[in-house]
Formats: structure tokens, C-alpha cells, sequence
């Protein structure tokens, strides 16, 4: 367990502190992350990576000349905000065009997608490519669904040294996807990891078995056996890997392997098993290249570890080979570097200014902000349930991260409304800073429902039944955009789409708020409670649909748990 921090809502910015205290050489502070705290004598694409913390040295140690260029640092498993990402992509450009890259889970497609739109916007050439290494997420014939592990550093490494030789954003955007569809992944773990200040681990493996197919944010694995020998690990994860060999790989062409450990495997057993994943990949007539072994995406402190293998071409062994200097992974020697000062732009900051507002919209404002309050605060009771949910098929954050966005949100709202604020931008200021605090998919979805919602009030209008109700419609429509989920597979939108049709037909019928309200907060949490009949289709607990068979989807429980707090608030107002 995490035994070491001071408070553990600031265990991230700690950290931080002391990284770049500690790496100076290589890279500076920006709001959301880091970036190189050099630059050499010619620009070149901007490589940006990044994800949730707690997978040291992924990603802020891969960033130095011939790597990345910056990375962004979400709260712990739980990806970056759209914020975050802008800001630390806007402090690494350098005029040529920016990469993102990370891996493919549902929150960070969801943030850095979005942060891709709004650099577009400003007329920044920006381009992403996920890492989907890791086999057991999903099938062959879906590669597109699988998640990112240790291969990160593979497609990191290729595209930084794209980008270090001078190409343009097209070929190093292109060297990256090629990187990423010569590289495959499989991880085991022997035991689960704990967030700081957690008395739990995510979740638990049996004494004396192994789960094989874990995710580095702790999501179960997709089965489970004895614990093997390290002889017998090592065939299982080669021979797995084996069989995926990428298409157009010779099957006795040059391969790196990365033995990669997790958190708490020591760097000895790590040698062990190694000795056999260079044995049999000899005895299997590949040629073994510049292996790795050691910690390139940990899980805090999980006991696992997972093999990666690229399979190289000229090309890709060429940008595998070049120099970098980064404080995690160095390789020759990069000259001619000269130093960067912070810029006055690199504390970007999007929030929306105070402007006017009706003493009406004021009044909404003091209202939306008392039902944040009171959100938080039920949110601070429910968490551990909710991350008891969670752990059944996903990975045990939703809790935690509904606890920490909604506290920011109410925190920001409070202010906002303190400073004048209407009901748009008191609820702008509180959607963006549960997406910043809160992270993952559920600090996305719920800053943008705030976004909307704020949007449909206004700063001007007095919010009456019809409009607050034409609000939540628009949140609802946002949300099913946004996520691309849709009712039944399993998620928050199984909630809100009928609470807000119910809101709708029952003030359309004559009900007053408050008992169109009290309905549809019956109907969300009977929508919520009928998930647990349902199979996950999307998100982390999709590659363990089955599993969660029998339990509700912590979204759409804490979504139906809030629509009842606001009620509470309605009634108090009214």
C-alpha cells in the first residue's frame, strides 16, 4: 500500500513538486503537467503524452530530447483534464504541430479529444494516436478497442525520435501508428494496488494464484491461475505474444522485448523470468534485440508484471536506436541544447471572467451552488460504495473521482456565485473544475452536463421549471454525444436519459417541479438499480462484461443519488 504522502486529495501536486525539483535538466512545470525545460537550434513537432498518475516513469519521466516533448499528469488513474492537456500542448509547441498520444482508455479519448478540437480551433496542426498494445482487452479483429500498457514507451519513443530527426507532422504522426501496430503487450499481477490514503487495494488476486490480463489502472484480469514458475510465466507470456505476431513481421525477424515490472517486483525476479523470455524467443527463431528489463509503467504498487515485444523494421529500428535523454530512459548522448524560460502564457488558464447577470439569473446561481454543497457532501458518504461498485468490473476510481470533482466544483461555484456570478457561468466555472479535479470518464461527462446545463440557464433569464427542465434535456443530449454511449450499454446514460424524458413528460402533463422532479429521480433510480441485469459495453468494465452481471453501474448509481440530493435542495428553495 502507499504508505508515504501528506494529504492524499494533494498526493499528485506533492509529487509533482518533487519531480521537477528533482529533474530540472529535463523538464519545467505547466499547468496540467511538464514540459522539456530545453529546446534545440531548430523546431520540431511537439510530442505530447500523458494520462493519470501513478505509472512513473509513464509519463512525465519519458520527457527529454529525443522523447517527449511534454507530458500531461491527471490525478492518480484518472485521465487529464481537456484544460490540462491544452495547456501543457500549448507550452510544448514549437510551431511545427503537436502529437498527443496516450493510451486508449474511455477517459482519455474523451479529454484529449477534445482538447485536439480546441487546438484545431486555434489553428494548431494537432494529430493523436492511441497505443492499444495490450492483447487481452480485446479481440484481434477489434485491436481498435484495446487498451495501452507498457507499449506506450514504444510509441513515445518512435515518435519522439521522429520528431528529434526533423520529419513532419505526417510522418512522425504516421511512424507512430506504425510503431503501435508492431508492438503487443500481456500483463499478469499477483496483487492489486492502493491509491494513497485507500485502506483498500483495487482489487485482490486469491493467495497462491495469478490474474492474467490485468490493466495498469488496476481493472481485474480476464482470468486467473496458479502462480507458474518464472520459467512457466515466461512461456505463457511468450507464447501468447507469439501467436500475434503483427502482419508483415517475419517470424524470425529482429524483436526488442520489455519486461516490464508493475510496482513491487523486484528487479531480480525480473532477471529470472527474463531468462527464459530470451531463451525461448531464441528457441523460436526470433532474433532478440536490445531487450529491456525493468519499470516503464508501473501501477503504484502492484505486484505484476507484463512483456511487451516490438517487432522491427529498418525504419523502426533506427528511431528504437536513437539517442534521448529524459530521466527515465536514456539512450547515447543529445548536444546542443540550450535552456527554456517559463513563458508568461504557460499558467493557461480558460476559466471564464465574472461578467454581468440579473439579479434572477444571481439568485439561480446561489441555488445551483447550495445543491453542488450538498452533492459534495453526499458524494463524500457514498464514495466508498460507489468504489465498491466500481471494483466488480472496473477499476475501483469512480468513488474517488465523483468525490473529488464535485468538492472542486462546489468549491469553484462558491466562489463564482460569491463574485457575482449568474447560473451559466457559476456553472461553467464548476464543470470545468470537476473536469480538471475529478478526471477519468466521470470528471468528462460531468463537466460538460454542468457546461450544458449552465448554458441552456444563462446569466440573464430567471430559470422557471421549463427551462431548468430544457436544461437537463440538454445535458442529456450532450452527454450521449460526447460519450457515444446510448441506453443499455451500461452506463450513466441508462439514468439521465430517463430522468430527463420523465422531467419532461410530467411538466408537459401539468406537475409542478417539484413532483416532475421527485419522478424522474424514481425513474433514474430505478433505471439505475435494472443496470445491474445488464452486460458492459463500453468503458474499462466492457473486457469484463459478464463479470458485472448482478451489479449496477456505479455511474448511473451516483447519477440517480444526485438527481435525489438536488431535490432535497428544490424543496429547501421552494
Amino acid at each position: 500500500m502507499t504508505r508515504l504522502f501528506n494529504d492524499p486529495d494533494e498526493f499528485v501536486e506533492d509529487s509533482v513538486a518533487g519531480f521537477v525539483a528533482a529533474s530540472a535538466r529535463w523538464v519545467r512545470p505547466v499547468t496540467g503537467g511538464v514540459v522539456r525545460s530545453t529546446r534545440g537550434a531548430e523546431p520540431t513537432v511537439a510530442v505530447v503524452v500523458g494520462g493519470g498518475s501513478g505509472h512513473y516513469p509513464a509519463f512525465a519521466g519519458l520527457v527529454g530530447p529525443g522523447l517527449a516533448h511534454g507530458a500531461v499528469m491527471g490525478n492518480v488513474f484518472a485521465s487529464p483534464s481537456a484544460h490540462q492537456v491544452r495547456s501543457v500542448a500549448k507550452a510544448a509547441h514549437e510551431g511545427r504541430g503537436v502529437l498527443l498520444s496516450y493510451g486508449n482508455y474511455a477517459g482519455d479519448v474523451l479529454h484529449f479529444t477534445q482538447a485536439q478540437d480546441r487546438l484545431r480551433e486555434a489553428g494548431v496542426d494537432c494529430r493523436t494516436v492511441t497505443v492499444t498494445d495490450d492483447i487481452s482487452s480485446a479481440p484481434a479483429h477489434e485491436r481498435e478497442k484495446r487498451r495501452g500498457i507498457a507499449g506506450d514507451l514504444v510509441v513515445f519513443k518512435i515518435a519522439g525520435a521522429a520528431a528529434e530527426e526533423g520529419l513532419d507532422l505526417d510522418d512522425v504522426e504516421r511512424l507512430a501508428r506504425h510503431a503501435n501496430d508492431r508492438t503487443r503487450s500481456l500483463g499478469v499481477a499477483f496483487g492489486g494496488c492502493t491509491l494513497p490514503g485507500a485502506t483498500e487495494p483495487l482489487f485482490t488476486v486469491p493467495e497462491g494464484r495469478m490474474a492474467v490480463g490485468l490493466g495498469i489502472h488496476g481493472e481485474p484480469g480476464i482470468d486467473e491461475v496458479d502462480i507458474p514458475t518464472a520459467a512457466e510465466l515466461a512461456k505463457l507470456l511468450v507464447e501468447r505474444l507469439l501467436e500475434e505476431r503483427p502482419d508483415g513481421a517475419a517470424p524470425t525477424g529482429r524483436v526488442v522485448p520489455i519486461l516490464n515490472g508493475l510496482g513491487s517486483v523486484k528487479y531480480e525476479e525480473l532477471y529470472v523470468v527474463y531468462a527464459a523470455v530470451d531463451r525461448l524467443l531464441t528457441e523460436a527463431g526470433v532474433e532478440v534485440t536490445s531487450p529491456e528489463v525493468g519499470e516503464f509503467c508501473t501501477s503504484f504498487d502492484m505486484a505484476g508484471v507484463s512483456l511487451t515485444l516490438l517487432w522491427l523494421d529498418d525504419e523502426l529500428d533506427r528511431l528504437w536506436h536513437a539517442s534521448c535523454d529524459t530521466p527515465a530512459f536514456r539512450r547515447g548522448s543529445v548536444e546542443g541544447r540550450v535552456a527554456v524560460a517559463a513563458a508568461a502564457d504557460d499558467d493557461d488558464d480558460e476559466t471564464e471572467a465574472i461578467g454581468p447577470a440579473s439579479e434572477a439569473s444571481r439568485r439561480a446561481s446561489a441555488v445551483a451552488a447550495r445543491a453542488l454543497d450538498a452533492v459534495a457532501a453526499m458524494l463524500d458518504e457514498q464514495a466508498e460504495e460507489l468504489g465498491r461498485i466500481d471494483r466488480i468490473a472496473g477499476d475501483g476510481d469512480h468513488g474517488i473521482g465523483m468525490q473529488r470533482g464535485s468538492r472542486a466544483a462546489s468549491a469553484a461555484a462558491s466562489r463564482a456565485v460569491a463574485a457575482g456570478a449568474g447560473a451559466r457561468t457559476a456553472l461553467q466555472h464548476a464543470g470545468d473544475a470537476w473536469a480538471d479535479k475529478g478526471g477519468g470518464t466521470s470528471g468528462a461527462i460531468w463537466g460538460e452536463m454542468l457546461l450544458d446545463l449552465g448554458a441552456a440557464l444563462g446569466d440573464d433569464d430567471a430559470v422557471d421549471a421549463a427551462l431548468l427542465s430544457a436544461g437537463v434535456g440538454r445535458m442529456k443530449d450532450a452527454v450521449m454525444s460526447f460519450g457515444k454511449a446510448t441506453v443499455g450499454d451500461k452506463t450513466m446514460i441508462d439514468a439521465i436519459v430517463p430522468f430527463a424524458d420523465t422531467l419532461r413528460d410530467r411538466l408537459a402533463q401539468g406537475d409542478d417541479l417539484l413532483d416532475a422532479w421527485a419522478t424522474a429521480a424514481d425513474a433514474a433510480q430505478a433505471a439505475a438499480e435494472a443496470t445491474a441485469q445488464l452486460t458492459a459495453r463500453l468503458g474499462r468494465a466492457r473486457t469484463h462484461g459478464d463479470r458485472s452481471l448482478g451489479t449496477p453501474d456505479p455511474g448511473a448509481v451516483s447519477f440517480a443519488l444526485v438527481t435525489r440530493t438536488v431535490l432535497d435542495v428544490l424543496k429547501e428553495d421552494a
